[in-house]
Protein backbone atom coordinates (compact mmCIF):
# COMPACT_ATOMS: atom_id res chain seq x y z
CA UNK A 1 0.00 0.00 0.00
CA UNK A 2 2.77 2.36 0.47
CA UNK A 3 3.82 2.75 -3.10
CA UNK A 4 0.09 4.00 -4.11
CA UNK A 5 -0.36 6.04 -0.40
CA UNK A 6 2.72 8.37 -1.36
CA UNK A 7 1.13 8.61 -4.89
CA UNK A 8 -2.03 9.88 -4.13
CA UNK A 9 -0.61 12.12 -0.78
CA UNK A 10 2.06 13.82 -3.21
CA UNK A 11 -0.41 14.70 -6.35
CA UNK A 12 -2.93 16.20 -3.21
CA UNK A 13 0.05 18.02 -1.49
CA UNK A 14 0.87 19.55 -4.94
CA UNK A 15 -2.24 20.90 -5.94
CA UNK A 16 -3.12 22.37 -2.66
CA UNK A 17 0.28 23.99 -2.66
CA UNK A 18 -0.55 25.02 -6.69
CA UNK A 19 -4.20 26.31 -4.97
CA UNK A 20 -1.74 28.52 -2.03
CA UNK A 21 -3.24 26.18 0.86
CA UNK A 22 -0.75 25.01 2.73
CA UNK A 23 -2.64 24.48 5.32
CA UNK A 24 -5.21 22.50 2.90
CA UNK A 25 -5.40 18.66 4.64
CA UNK A 26 -4.85 15.55 2.74
CA UNK A 27 -6.44 12.69 4.52
CA UNK A 28 -6.03 8.95 4.02
CA UNK A 29 -7.80 5.93 4.71
CA UNK A 30 -7.74 2.21 3.67
CA UNK A 31 -9.85 0.20 1.08
CA UNK A 32 -10.98 -1.88 3.80
CA UNK A 33 -12.29 0.71 5.77
CA UNK A 34 -15.56 2.89 6.95
CA UNK A 35 -14.77 6.29 7.56
CA UNK A 36 -18.00 8.21 10.15
CA UNK A 37 -20.17 10.60 8.18
CA UNK A 38 -18.21 13.29 9.98
CA UNK A 39 -14.40 12.12 9.37
CA UNK A 40 -13.62 14.71 7.18
CA UNK A 41 -15.37 17.87 9.12
CA UNK A 42 -14.11 16.68 12.36
CA UNK A 43 -10.23 16.76 10.49
CA UNK A 44 -10.98 20.42 9.20
CA UNK A 45 -12.11 20.96 12.91
CA UNK A 46 -9.28 20.67 14.33
CA UNK A 47 -7.37 21.83 11.41
CA UNK A 48 -8.84 25.30 12.03
CA UNK A 49 -7.97 24.68 15.45
CA UNK A 50 -4.25 24.87 14.96
CA UNK A 51 -3.65 21.12 14.54
CA UNK A 52 -1.17 19.79 11.80
CA UNK A 53 -1.38 15.92 11.90
CA UNK A 54 -4.68 14.04 13.33
CA UNK A 55 -4.55 10.38 13.75
CA UNK A 56 -7.95 9.10 13.45
CA UNK A 57 -9.55 6.32 16.41
CA UNK A 58 -9.55 2.71 14.39
CA UNK A 59 -12.40 0.17 15.67
CA UNK A 60 -12.62 -3.31 14.37
CA UNK A 61 -15.58 -4.29 12.39
CA UNK A 62 -17.71 -5.51 14.92
CA UNK A 63 -19.44 -8.49 13.33
CA UNK A 64 -16.28 -9.50 11.67
CA UNK A 65 -14.55 -9.40 14.84
CA UNK A 66 -17.48 -11.36 16.56
CA UNK A 67 -15.61 -14.32 14.83
CA UNK A 68 -12.28 -14.21 16.07
CA UNK A 69 -10.95 -16.25 18.75
CA UNK A 70 -11.69 -14.88 22.44
CA UNK A 71 -7.94 -14.72 23.08
CA UNK A 72 -7.41 -12.51 19.69
CA UNK A 73 -9.03 -9.99 21.58
CA UNK A 74 -7.73 -10.24 25.01
CA UNK A 75 -4.14 -9.92 23.85
CA UNK A 76 -5.54 -7.29 21.48
CA UNK A 77 -6.98 -5.55 24.76
CA UNK A 78 -3.03 -5.60 26.59
CA UNK A 79 -1.38 -4.39 23.31
CA UNK A 80 -3.54 -1.33 23.24
CA UNK A 81 -3.03 -0.59 26.89
CA UNK A 82 1.03 -0.80 26.47
CA UNK A 83 0.87 1.32 23.56
CA UNK A 84 -1.45 3.70 25.45
CA UNK A 85 1.37 4.31 28.13
CA UNK A 86 3.98 4.62 25.77
CA UNK A 87 1.87 7.43 23.57
CA UNK A 88 0.66 9.21 27.04
CA UNK A 89 4.33 9.28 28.61
CA UNK A 90 5.12 12.11 25.36
CA UNK A 91 1.18 13.12 25.03
CA UNK A 92 -0.99 13.53 28.18
CA UNK A 93 -3.57 14.43 25.67
CA UNK A 94 -3.91 11.99 23.40
CA UNK A 95 -7.63 10.16 23.32
CA UNK A 96 -6.15 6.74 22.02
CA UNK A 97 -2.85 5.06 21.01
CA UNK A 98 -3.83 4.87 16.99
CA UNK A 99 -1.71 6.42 14.17
CA UNK A 100 -2.54 4.41 11.19
CA UNK A 101 -2.97 4.28 7.31
CA UNK A 102 -6.76 3.92 8.03
CA UNK A 103 -7.09 7.61 9.39
CA UNK A 104 -3.83 9.99 9.12
CA UNK A 105 -4.60 13.86 8.27
CA UNK A 106 -2.10 16.23 7.42
CA UNK A 107 -1.27 19.56 6.40
CA UNK A 108 -0.26 20.20 3.18
CA UNK A 109 2.69 22.45 3.93
CA UNK A 110 3.64 20.23 6.86
CA UNK A 111 3.86 17.02 4.62
CA UNK A 112 6.14 19.26 2.25
CA UNK A 113 8.54 19.99 5.17
CA UNK A 114 8.71 16.44 6.34
CA UNK A 115 9.16 15.11 2.90
CA UNK A 116 6.19 13.11 2.79
CA UNK A 117 5.34 9.32 3.90
CA UNK A 118 7.59 6.54 2.93
CA UNK A 119 6.79 4.29 -0.46
CA UNK A 120 7.64 1.06 1.91
CA UNK A 121 5.76 -1.69 0.87
CA UNK A 122 3.27 -2.41 4.32
CA UNK A 123 3.83 -0.47 7.83
CA UNK A 124 4.67 3.02 5.74
CA UNK A 125 2.25 4.36 8.38
CA UNK A 126 4.82 3.22 11.28
CA UNK A 127 7.50 4.68 8.78
CA UNK A 128 5.49 7.97 8.73
CA UNK A 129 4.98 8.20 12.23
CA UNK A 130 8.54 8.13 13.45
CA UNK A 131 9.82 10.44 10.39
CA UNK A 132 7.17 13.20 12.30
CA UNK A 133 8.40 12.52 15.05
CA UNK A 134 11.79 13.22 14.10
CA UNK A 135 10.62 16.45 13.08
CA UNK A 136 9.22 17.37 16.32
CA UNK A 137 5.62 17.32 14.79
CA UNK A 138 2.86 16.64 17.17
CA UNK A 139 0.03 14.30 15.84
CA UNK A 140 -3.19 14.54 17.21
CA UNK A 141 -4.74 11.71 18.56
CA UNK A 142 -8.75 13.11 18.24
CA UNK A 143 -11.74 10.72 20.09
CA UNK A 144 -13.90 12.28 17.49
CA UNK A 145 -12.29 11.04 14.59
CA UNK A 146 -13.61 7.66 13.66
CA UNK A 147 -12.68 4.98 11.05
CA UNK A 148 -14.14 1.33 11.38
CA UNK A 149 -11.97 -1.25 9.75
CA UNK A 150 -12.06 -5.22 8.64
CA UNK A 151 -11.15 -7.21 11.26
CA UNK A 152 -10.02 -9.64 8.45
CA UNK A 153 -7.03 -11.84 8.47
CA UNK A 154 -6.07 -12.56 4.39
CA UNK A 155 -4.67 -8.94 4.14
CA UNK A 156 -1.82 -8.95 0.75
CA UNK A 157 0.12 -7.25 2.89
CA UNK A 158 2.98 -9.34 4.76
CA UNK A 159 2.46 -6.81 7.64
CA UNK A 160 -0.03 -4.48 9.14
CA UNK A 161 -3.25 -5.57 11.07
CA UNK A 162 -4.37 -8.03 9.01
CA UNK A 163 -1.52 -10.27 9.78
CA UNK A 164 -1.09 -9.24 13.26
CA UNK A 165 -4.82 -10.42 13.65
CA UNK A 166 -3.87 -13.70 11.42
CA UNK A 167 -0.78 -14.85 13.98
CA UNK A 168 -2.88 -13.54 16.81
CA UNK A 169 -6.02 -15.91 15.68
CA UNK A 170 -3.03 -18.98 14.86
CA UNK A 171 -1.51 -18.90 18.18
CA UNK A 172 -5.12 -19.50 19.85
CA UNK A 173 -5.83 -22.38 16.90
CA UNK A 174 -2.75 -23.73 16.03
CA UNK A 175 -0.99 -25.03 19.49
CA UNK A 176 -1.50 -28.55 20.96
CA UNK A 177 0.26 -30.25 23.37
CA UNK A 178 1.01 -33.48 23.00
CA UNK A 179 -0.60 -35.11 26.03
CA UNK A 180 -3.91 -34.05 24.55
CA UNK A 181 -3.22 -37.19 22.74
CA UNK A 182 -2.68 -40.96 23.31
CA UNK A 183 -1.65 -43.96 21.27
CA UNK A 184 -5.00 -45.99 21.79
CA UNK A 185 -6.70 -42.27 20.51
CA UNK A 186 -4.70 -42.10 17.49
CA UNK A 187 -5.30 -45.42 16.46
CA UNK A 188 -8.86 -45.13 16.57
CA UNK A 189 -8.21 -41.74 14.65
CA UNK A 190 -6.07 -43.10 11.71
CA UNK A 191 -8.93 -44.42 9.47
CA UNK A 192 -6.82 -46.31 7.20
CA UNK A 193 -4.17 -43.43 6.86
CA UNK A 194 -0.27 -44.68 6.40
CA UNK A 195 2.13 -43.31 8.14
CA UNK A 196 5.85 -43.15 7.58
CA UNK A 197 8.80 -41.84 9.70
CA UNK A 198 11.93 -41.04 8.37
CA UNK A 199 15.27 -40.79 10.94
CA UNK A 200 18.27 -39.03 9.25
CA UNK A 201 21.41 -40.22 11.36
CA UNK A 202 24.82 -39.52 10.92
CA UNK A 203 27.01 -41.10 14.59
CA UNK A 204 23.98 -41.79 16.43
CA UNK A 205 25.25 -45.18 17.71
CA UNK A 206 24.71 -43.99 21.36
CA UNK A 207 21.00 -42.54 20.96
CA UNK A 208 19.37 -44.37 17.28
CA UNK A 209 18.02 -47.63 19.56
CA UNK A 210 16.46 -45.19 22.17
CA UNK A 211 14.71 -43.29 19.92
CA UNK A 212 13.51 -46.42 17.89
CA UNK A 213 12.69 -48.32 21.14
CA UNK A 214 10.73 -45.68 23.10
CA UNK A 215 9.78 -43.12 20.75
CA UNK A 216 8.62 -45.27 17.50
CA UNK A 217 7.66 -48.92 18.56
CA UNK A 218 4.72 -48.40 21.14
CA UNK A 219 2.89 -46.62 17.72
CA UNK A 220 4.13 -49.19 15.20
CA UNK A 221 2.98 -52.05 17.86
CA UNK A 222 -0.36 -50.03 17.86
CA UNK A 223 -0.24 -50.24 14.17
CA UNK A 224 -0.13 -46.17 13.89
CA UNK A 225 3.21 -46.38 12.06
CA UNK A 226 3.18 -48.36 9.69
CA UNK A 227 6.60 -47.84 7.80
CA UNK A 228 9.92 -46.78 9.28
CA UNK A 229 12.87 -45.50 7.99
CA UNK A 230 16.39 -44.95 8.83
CA UNK A 231 18.82 -43.11 6.36
CA UNK A 232 21.77 -43.04 7.40
CA UNK A 233 24.68 -40.98 6.43
CA UNK A 234 27.46 -43.66 6.33
CA UNK A 235 28.22 -43.48 10.17
CA UNK A 236 31.35 -45.74 11.13
CA UNK A 237 30.04 -46.20 14.74
CA UNK A 238 27.84 -48.81 14.00
CA UNK A 239 24.51 -46.40 14.15
CA UNK A 240 23.33 -48.88 10.68
CA UNK A 241 23.86 -52.13 12.44
CA UNK A 242 21.96 -50.89 15.76
CA UNK A 243 19.02 -49.78 13.47
CA UNK A 244 18.77 -52.69 11.38
CA UNK A 245 18.75 -54.99 14.52
CA UNK A 246 15.57 -52.96 15.82
CA UNK A 247 13.70 -54.36 13.12
CA UNK A 248 13.89 -51.05 10.95
CA UNK A 249 14.30 -50.73 7.26
CA UNK A 250 18.10 -48.88 7.29
CA UNK A 251 18.84 -47.05 3.70
CA UNK A 252 22.29 -45.58 3.15
CA UNK A 253 21.74 -41.82 1.92
CA UNK A 254 24.56 -41.99 -0.61
CA UNK A 255 22.96 -44.95 -2.25
CA UNK A 256 19.27 -43.28 -3.12
CA UNK A 257 19.30 -41.58 -6.25
CA UNK A 258 22.83 -42.50 -7.03
CA UNK A 259 22.81 -40.28 -10.25
CA UNK A 260 23.17 -37.34 -8.14
CA UNK A 261 26.58 -38.18 -6.62
CA UNK A 262 26.91 -38.47 -2.48
CA UNK A 263 24.04 -36.91 -0.61
CA UNK A 264 25.09 -33.40 0.06
CA UNK A 265 23.60 -33.11 3.65
CA UNK A 266 20.71 -33.69 6.24
CA UNK A 267 18.08 -31.98 3.75
CA UNK A 268 19.70 -34.37 0.92
CA UNK A 269 18.99 -37.52 2.60
CA UNK A 270 15.31 -36.33 3.79
CA UNK A 271 14.57 -35.64 0.45
CA UNK A 272 16.27 -39.01 -1.17
CA UNK A 273 14.53 -41.16 1.41
CA UNK A 274 11.13 -39.14 1.09
CA UNK A 275 11.00 -40.58 -2.79
CA UNK A 276 11.80 -44.23 -1.01
CA UNK A 277 8.85 -44.48 1.05
CA UNK A 278 4.64 -44.39 0.73
CA UNK A 279 3.43 -43.29 3.65
CA UNK A 280 0.38 -40.78 3.14
CA UNK A 281 1.72 -38.72 6.56
CA UNK A 282 5.50 -38.63 6.41
CA UNK A 283 7.24 -38.01 9.94
CA UNK A 284 10.48 -36.78 10.42
CA UNK A 285 12.47 -37.37 13.94
CA UNK A 286 16.14 -36.65 14.82
CA UNK A 287 18.43 -39.90 15.76
CA UNK A 288 20.47 -38.22 18.41
CA UNK A 289 17.68 -37.43 20.87
CA UNK A 290 19.17 -37.89 24.23
CA UNK A 291 16.26 -38.31 26.48
CA UNK A 292 13.33 -40.05 23.88
CA UNK A 293 10.17 -40.27 24.45
CA UNK A 294 6.69 -41.84 22.26
CA UNK A 295 5.29 -38.07 23.26
CA UNK A 296 7.85 -36.99 20.63
CA UNK A 297 5.96 -38.95 17.72
CA UNK A 298 2.48 -39.00 19.16
CA UNK A 299 2.33 -34.80 19.34
CA UNK A 300 3.36 -34.58 15.33
CA UNK A 301 0.87 -37.42 14.63
CA UNK A 302 -1.94 -36.08 16.62
CA UNK A 303 -2.76 -32.91 14.88
CA UNK A 304 -3.17 -34.27 11.53
CA UNK A 305 -5.23 -37.45 12.36
CA UNK A 306 -7.41 -34.87 14.16
CA UNK A 307 -7.60 -31.94 12.40
CA UNK A 308 -8.14 -32.04 8.48
CA UNK A 309 -7.30 -28.28 8.12
CA UNK A 310 -3.79 -29.05 8.87
CA UNK A 311 -1.12 -30.01 6.38
CA UNK A 312 2.53 -29.63 8.56
CA UNK A 313 2.79 -29.91 12.11
CA UNK A 314 6.23 -28.98 13.79
CA UNK A 315 7.78 -30.02 17.16
CA UNK A 316 8.07 -27.52 19.95
CA UNK A 317 10.44 -28.48 22.63
CA UNK A 318 12.28 -27.01 25.71
CA UNK A 319 15.69 -27.50 25.15
CA UNK A 320 18.55 -26.94 27.88
CA UNK A 321 21.99 -26.20 27.68
CA UNK A 322 24.14 -28.62 29.15
CA UNK A 323 27.34 -27.13 30.65
CA UNK A 324 29.51 -28.66 33.58
CA UNK A 325 28.05 -26.64 36.03
CA UNK A 326 24.56 -27.91 35.07
CA UNK A 327 21.73 -27.60 32.71
CA UNK A 328 20.50 -24.18 31.90
CA UNK A 329 17.08 -23.81 30.66
CA UNK A 330 15.70 -22.15 27.62
CA UNK A 331 19.65 -21.63 26.43
CA UNK A 332 19.52 -24.48 23.89
CA UNK A 333 18.56 -23.94 20.28
CA UNK A 334 20.95 -20.73 19.74
CA UNK A 335 20.77 -20.51 16.03
CA UNK A 336 17.10 -20.28 16.54
CA UNK A 337 17.44 -17.58 18.68
CA UNK A 338 20.68 -15.58 16.76
CA UNK A 339 19.68 -16.04 13.30
CA UNK A 340 16.10 -18.01 12.95
CA UNK A 341 13.46 -15.99 14.42
CA UNK A 342 15.16 -12.54 13.98
CA UNK A 343 15.17 -13.47 9.97
CA UNK A 344 11.31 -14.44 10.42
CA UNK A 345 10.42 -11.55 12.43
CA UNK A 346 11.53 -9.17 9.77
CA UNK A 347 10.69 -11.17 6.72
CA UNK A 348 8.10 -13.98 7.53
CA UNK A 349 6.29 -12.56 10.23
CA UNK A 350 3.14 -14.74 10.16
CA UNK A 351 5.83 -17.60 11.01
CA UNK A 352 6.93 -15.67 13.90
CA UNK A 353 5.19 -17.20 16.46
CA UNK A 354 6.74 -20.67 16.08
CA UNK A 355 8.43 -21.36 19.19
CA UNK A 356 11.11 -23.69 17.37
CA UNK A 357 11.04 -22.64 13.36
CA UNK A 358 14.36 -25.29 13.00
CA UNK A 359 13.11 -28.48 14.44
CA UNK A 360 14.05 -31.22 12.38
CA UNK A 361 11.17 -33.09 13.81
CA UNK A 362 8.26 -32.49 12.06
CA UNK A 363 5.27 -34.39 10.23
CA UNK A 364 3.29 -33.52 7.00
CA UNK A 365 1.39 -34.72 4.09
CA UNK A 366 3.10 -36.01 1.39
CA UNK A 367 1.37 -33.87 -1.10
CA UNK A 368 2.83 -31.12 0.62
CA UNK A 369 6.36 -32.27 0.95
CA UNK A 370 6.24 -33.01 -2.85
CA UNK A 371 5.34 -29.53 -3.52
CA UNK A 372 8.15 -28.29 -1.69
CA UNK A 373 11.96 -27.31 -2.60
CA UNK A 374 14.46 -29.51 -0.06
CA UNK A 375 17.52 -27.09 0.68
CA UNK A 376 20.60 -30.31 0.81
CA UNK A 377 21.89 -29.22 4.32
CA UNK A 378 20.52 -27.18 7.52
CA UNK A 379 18.74 -24.48 5.63
CA UNK A 380 15.89 -27.49 4.96
CA UNK A 381 13.75 -26.82 8.43
CA UNK A 382 12.94 -23.06 7.94
CA UNK A 383 12.78 -23.25 4.27
CA UNK A 384 9.89 -26.36 4.27
CA UNK A 385 8.04 -23.64 6.97
CA UNK A 386 8.29 -20.86 4.82
CA UNK A 387 7.53 -22.86 2.08
CA UNK A 388 4.62 -24.54 3.52
CA UNK A 389 2.62 -21.32 5.08
CA UNK A 390 2.76 -19.86 1.37
CA UNK A 391 1.63 -23.23 -0.38
CA UNK A 392 -0.98 -23.60 2.75
CA UNK A 393 -1.63 -20.86 4.91
CA UNK A 394 -0.75 -20.04 7.97
CA UNK A 395 -4.13 -22.06 9.00
CA UNK A 396 -2.92 -25.16 7.63
CA UNK A 397 0.18 -25.42 10.09
CA UNK A 398 0.61 -26.14 13.46
CA UNK A 399 3.23 -26.47 16.11
CA UNK A 400 3.28 -29.34 19.25
CA UNK A 401 4.69 -28.86 22.31
CA UNK A 402 6.63 -32.43 22.62
CA UNK A 403 8.11 -31.72 26.52
CA UNK A 404 11.82 -31.38 26.76
CA UNK A 405 14.68 -32.57 24.09
CA UNK A 406 18.34 -32.57 24.87
CA UNK A 407 21.20 -33.46 22.16
CA UNK A 408 23.86 -32.81 21.17
CA UNK A 409 24.98 -29.23 21.08
CA UNK A 410 27.48 -27.68 18.65
CA UNK A 411 30.49 -25.85 19.40
CA UNK A 412 29.98 -22.17 18.71
CA UNK A 413 32.11 -21.49 15.79
CA UNK A 414 30.13 -24.63 14.14
CA UNK A 415 26.85 -23.08 14.73
CA UNK A 416 28.36 -20.38 12.52
CA UNK A 417 28.15 -22.64 9.29
CA UNK A 418 24.59 -23.87 10.40
CA UNK A 419 23.50 -19.85 10.68
CA UNK A 420 24.83 -19.55 6.86
CA UNK A 421 23.03 -22.40 5.43
CA UNK A 422 19.04 -20.81 7.01
CA UNK A 423 20.52 -17.10 6.18
CA UNK A 424 20.84 -18.89 2.36
CA UNK A 425 17.66 -20.37 2.58
CA UNK A 426 15.71 -17.00 3.75
CA UNK A 427 17.69 -15.17 1.33
CA UNK A 428 16.45 -17.44 -1.86
CA UNK A 429 12.89 -17.18 -0.44
CA UNK A 430 12.65 -13.18 -0.46
CA UNK A 431 11.76 -12.62 -3.85
CA UNK A 432 12.80 -12.02 -7.31
CA UNK A 433 15.51 -9.46 -5.72
CA UNK A 434 16.87 -12.58 -4.00
CA UNK A 435 18.02 -14.04 -7.65
CA UNK A 436 20.88 -10.81 -7.45
CA UNK A 437 22.01 -12.16 -4.24
CA UNK A 438 22.01 -15.85 -4.46
CA UNK A 439 24.84 -17.67 -1.58
CA UNK A 440 27.40 -19.47 -3.25
CA UNK A 441 28.32 -21.09 0.24
CA UNK A 442 31.89 -19.79 0.33
CA UNK A 443 32.61 -19.37 4.12
CA UNK A 444 35.30 -17.79 5.59
CA UNK A 445 37.41 -19.36 9.03
CA UNK A 446 39.66 -16.98 10.11
CA UNK A 447 40.87 -19.08 13.17
CA UNK A 448 41.64 -22.04 11.04
CA UNK A 449 44.83 -21.41 8.89
CA UNK A 450 44.86 -24.96 7.36
CA UNK A 451 41.43 -24.82 6.28
CA UNK A 452 40.56 -20.88 5.63
CA UNK A 453 37.29 -21.37 3.32
CA UNK A 454 34.92 -23.89 3.45
CA UNK A 455 32.12 -24.76 1.02
CA UNK A 456 28.80 -24.35 3.44
CA UNK A 457 26.02 -26.70 1.58
CA UNK A 458 23.28 -24.36 0.28
CA UNK A 459 22.22 -26.22 -2.89
CA UNK A 460 18.78 -27.18 -3.11
CA UNK A 461 16.70 -29.98 -5.22
CA UNK A 462 13.43 -29.64 -6.99
CA UNK A 463 9.80 -30.33 -5.58
CA UNK A 464 9.49 -34.34 -6.31
CA UNK A 465 6.57 -33.65 -8.04
CA UNK A 466 7.95 -31.50 -10.60
CA UNK A 467 10.36 -34.70 -11.68
CA UNK A 468 10.44 -35.64 -14.96
CA UNK A 469 8.63 -38.86 -15.46
CA UNK A 470 10.64 -42.18 -16.49
CA UNK A 471 13.51 -43.17 -14.97
CA UNK A 472 14.56 -41.55 -11.79
CA UNK A 473 11.30 -40.40 -10.90
CA UNK A 474 10.01 -41.79 -7.51
CA UNK A 475 13.33 -43.95 -7.73
CA UNK A 476 12.26 -45.84 -4.50
CA UNK A 477 8.52 -46.43 -4.85
CA UNK A 478 9.55 -49.75 -6.43
CA UNK A 479 10.02 -51.24 -2.86
CA UNK A 480 13.63 -50.31 -3.29
CA UNK A 481 15.26 -51.75 0.24
CA UNK A 482 18.47 -50.60 1.41
CA UNK A 483 21.46 -52.55 2.81
CA UNK A 484 22.71 -51.70 6.65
Amino acid sequence: TGPARRAGMDLACGRLLEAGRPAGLIATTDADSRPAPEWLARQLAHVARGATVIAGRIELDADEARHLPEGVLVRRGRDARERMQRVRAIDPDAAHHHFAGASIGITAGTYESVGGIEPTTDLEDDGFARRLAAHRVAIVRAADVVVVTSARTDGRATRGLSADLALSRWLERGRFRADGFSVAGLAAARDGRSITVIVPTRECAGTIGGVLERTVAPLTAAGVVGEVVVVDAGSGDGTAQIAAGHGVRVLQQDALCPQLGPALGKGDAMWRALQHTTGEIVCFLDGDTGDPSVDHLIGLIGPLLTDPRLAMVRGCFDRPLQTPAGPLAHEGGRVTELMARPLLNLYEPLLAGFGQPLAGEFSARRELLEELSFPVGYGIEIASLIDAVRARGIDALAECQLGTRQNRHQPLRALGEMAYAVLAAVERRRGPHATHNLPNGRYQRPWDPAHPIVTVPVDERPPIRTLSSGAGEHPGRQAATGGA
